[in-house]
């Protein structure tokens, strides 16, 4: 299964809907839509926030639904977690990283992992949600939930000589 690794902050600071939110509440919705955009794709998302500037913070991790959360230890960065992730996978696993750093960037695609920018990421997520979207309105549209729809034509001539005759 491909994992993709998101950079939180990075994410987060590049997302115009997300930036302007309290800092808790972009968390959450990042989170959000990556659950619907694992869920799309068929992916394991691990999005990752670092904590390098919480004195005592211990590396935390959360799991929601397809989703894995970390928030890593004091004095560890996102992007030296991913770094070291991305080297134990190794190339036996799909991995793309999605993060806006250059620096990083450059490291990820020198240890086999493929890069995305935040903005691109954003790109790919709105076409996940617009997927979903138009799948969901496709599922609801009360005409195609006709059982008449499902059916052939001398079952549905049947059906209604019985509602003509009582």
């Amino acid at each position: 299964m491909k994992r993709v690794f998101i950079d939180g902050y990075n994410v987060i600071n590049s997302w115009s809907d997300l930036k302007d939110l309290e800092l808790g509440a972009s968390r959450e919705k990042l989170v959000e839509y990556m659950i619907n955009y694992a869920s799309f794709y068929g992916v394991k998302v691990i999005v990752v926030f670092d904590a390098h500037r919480v004195p005592g913070n211990s590396q935390h991790k959360e799991m929601r639904t397809n989703v894995e959360v970390v928030y890593t230890k004091d004095k560890e960065t996102a992007d030296a977690y991913i770094e070291r992730a991305v080297d134990e996978l190794g190339r036996r696993a799909d991995v793309q990283v999605v993060t806006s750093d250059n620096l990083e960037q450059q490291i990820i695609f020198g240890r086999g992992a493929t890069r995305m920018s935040s903005k691109e990421f954003w790109a790919a997520y709105l076409e996940a949600a617009r997927s979903i979207r138009k799948k969901t309105d496709a599922l609801s549209d009360r005409d195609a939930l006709k059982l008449s729809d499902h059916m052939d034509d001398e079952a549905r001539e049947k059906l209604e000589k019985m509602r003509r005759n009582g």
